[in-house]
């Protein structure tokens, strides 16, 4: 199940279910350990109704839910109603920009012609630091709170309604010894007040409303996070002191400020249009840790049918997340995340495959053995677009000190394990895994990819003086190109093929499969010129082959791609990135309004795939529209960012000459 709402402050990540749940509590670091549905289980923080002598969960199909974002705020919000018990129940929920607090205020009404008494159980099921040894709850009478804790992890649980505190709660054993779960004490409408339990833990509170007909009753909820139980108790205490209320509209009223905040027209966009862009920054955002890790996916509903999450940062696709947030204007994001990156390469100038947000080596399914030979399990790529974007980043922002601070210690050793790490005979980069992290050898994409990071590489040399290095670089750029286009480029195909692999004996082995990054990564990396024959003609052949027909007009990675590819589809899935790749270069190429039209097309048709709460995934369904894989994608958000970047700039140009 993909995630409806992500919310958070940069320290705090929440992820809300479709059915207004709790499925990931991300703390203190953004993607690094998920609280609620990490590594050890997928589990939830229920909510339930009891009314009537019986209870209803939120995952009941009889519950009516609907989920939103506003698109200029980090706040989320649901609407359920139960026609069967005559309830509904709102929600408007926040991580406050500020305080590492969760709140959530809740409008209960009660849809009959009589008064009832109507009860609201919480349920919250804590695996701290994804694992269930050594969790400890347990009810504290001195601030009349629960407390689940476990070393520097601790989070207090409250809840207020009509000035009064809650005094129902349970806290027992889930997932050990035959238990299913406290919450299932909620069943007869009674908790039993067990103050403390230890292991694999979970608790439940309970609210009493005595609601008159047709009428509504708030509670406040709220969850604080600290490093230890007087910091989290004294979190507890603000809360109280300022109340939810202020501080969620507090909450929104930085979001509204932020999201603003640079000014950017995007009056020529259609409403939905505005509404995703706006979105999309804020999920780019609060996916982006405070200390510059930028994670690709927080959703983690993907670990329990497979082996892994996306929560980690994966270099290339953060360095274009990073991309978009500069041609944004949030600069000082950029700057925490170049800073973050130099601190992870390692000491033969190359990044790994991804990291976790506190800078330790991600998992990795790439060996460092290949047919019998040490290889480093590398995808070059990811070293080479560092350098390039933050040469983009220089373009943008123009701040010669941070560069100067980040040439030692990563630019030139960057740039020269690329200079190193090339094939004598093709001058092609040296064989590593390609950008869908599949194959191995010498792709188009990453071969691009080295191309501009080795020609931003030499325009940050000559910046700085070092001029012996820039020519080198430029010398050795300038040969990578030549080898694209006597190695990669195939004019039976009319495309540049997917890869080359460089075999012992010096044989080339080529795979022809038509890729969208072999189309694009020239393109990105500024290879060759947009007129040039060899793009022009790998636009007509991927979009005669790679783009999907009947009811969808999105691109596909590639030919015979069984990536989450459905049994009922005649096609691989369409992605938001490959087909954002498309509408971005239409608009380089653009010379009219007219030109513009066919691009836009394709962002209405990514706007079209979002939730009705903003979020794009990684790939639909060609036919359905389902999400499928992670939801949100990040890098999905960044590539319809920048596609609306280039399309404002594209406008005034055209405007301006005129």
């Amino acid at each position: 199940m993909s995630r409806a709402v992500t919310i958070g402050n940069g320290n705090i990540l929440v992820g809300l279910d479709h059915r207004g749940q709790v499925r990931d509590f991300y703390y203190p670091s953004v993607g690094l350990s998920n609280h609620v549905s990490g590594a050890s289980g997928n589990f939830v923080h229920r909510i339930g109704v009891f009314v009537d002598d019986r209870i209803s969960w939120l995952d009941d199909p009889a519950w009516e839910v609907t989920l939103a974002n506003n698109e200029e705020t980090s706040v989320g919000s649901f609407f359920a109603v139960n026609h069967s018990i005559g309830v509904s129940l709102s929600s408007t929920d926040a991580v406050h920009n500020e305080e590492n607090v969760f709140l959530r205020r809740f409008t209960l009404t009660n849809e009959l012609n009589d008064t009832r008494e109507i009860k609201v159980f919480f349920s919250q099921q804590f695996r701290i630091r994804e694992s269930r040894r050594g969790d400890t709850a347990l009810y504290d009478p001195r601030v009349g709170a629960v407390i689940h804790y476990k070393e520097k992890n601790c989070f207090l649980v409250n809840a207020f309604s009509n000035g009064k505190q809650f005094t129902e709660y349970n806290i027992g054993l889930f997932g050990i010894e035959g238990k299913q779960g406290t919450y299932f004490d909620a069943e007869d409408g009674i908790l039993e007040k067990n103050p403390v339990e230890h292991g694999s833990v979970d608790s439940v509170i309970g609210v009493t409303c005595k609601i008159p007909s047709k009428s509504s009753q708030v509670i406040h909820y709220w969850i604080t996070c600290g490093s230890s139980i007087p910091e989290i108790h004294t979190l507890d205490e603000y809360v109280i002191k300022e109340t939810p209320e202020r501080l969620i509209a507090s909450t929104e009223a930085y979001w509204q400020a932020w999201v603003d905040k640079e000014g950017t027209d995007i009056s020529e966009l259609s409403k939905p249009l505005q509404k995703l862009y706006k979105r999309s920054l804020i999920i780019m955002r609060v996916h982006s840790d405070n200390n510059g890790g930028i994670i690709a996916s927080s959703d983690t509903d993907m670990l329990h049918h497979g082996r892994d999450t996306y929560s980690y940062v994966w270099p290339r696709d953060a360095a274009i997340i990073a991309y978009a947030l500069d041609k944004a204007g949030y600069t000082d994001m950029t700057q925490r995340f170049f800073q973050f990156m130099t601190k992870c390469l390692e000491p033969g100038g190359y990044l790994m495959h991804k990291y976790s947000t506190d800078g330790t080596l991600g998992s990795s399914w790439h060996p460092w053995m290949h047919n019998g030979e040490a290889k480093l399990p590398i995808q070059e790529d990811e070293t080479a677009s560092m350098i390039f974007f933050l040469w983009k980043h220089y373009e943008i922002n123009k701040d010669l000190e941070f560069i100067e601070s980040l040439y030692n210690p990563f630019i030139e050793p960057a740039a020269k394990f690329l200079c190193d790490y090339i094939e004598p005979t093709t001058g092609l980069p040296q064989d590593s895994y390609d950008l869908w992290e599949e194959k191995y050898g010498s792709s188009t994409y990453t071969a691009s990819s080295v191309y501009g990071g080795l020609t931003a590489a030499a325009h940050f040399a000559a910046l700085l003086g070092k001029d012996q290095d820039s020519r080198t670089y430029q010398a050795i750029a300038q040969r990578m190109q030549k080898s694209i286009r006597d190695y990669l480029y195939d004019e039976g195909l009319g495309m540049f093929v997917k890869h080359i692999e460089h075999t012992a004996d010096g044989e080339l082995v080529y795979d022809n499969t038509l890729d969208s990054s072999s189309f694009y990564g020239p393109i990105l990396y500024e290879v060759f010129d947009l007129d040039d024959e060899m793009i022009t003609s790998s636009l007509a052949t991927i979009e005669k082959k790679l783009q999907v027909t009947g009811g969808s007009e999105g691109f596909i990675r590639y030919e015979g791609d069984g990536y989450y590819r459905m049994q009922n589809a005649d096609s691989p899935n369409p992605w938001v990135v490959t087909t954002m790749w498309v509408a971005q270069y239409l608009i380089k190429k653009a010379e009219s309004l007219e030109d513009l039209k066919r691009p836009y097309e394709l962002m209405e048709w990514t706007c079209s795939h979002a939730t009705q709460a903003g979020v794009l995934s990684e790939q639909m369904h060609p036919h359905t529209r389902e999400h499928l894989s992670t939801s949100p994608l990040v890098w999905s958000h960044a590539e319809y960012v920048l596609t609306v970047q280039a399309y404002i700039e594209k406008i005034k140009s055209l405007k301006s000459n005129k």
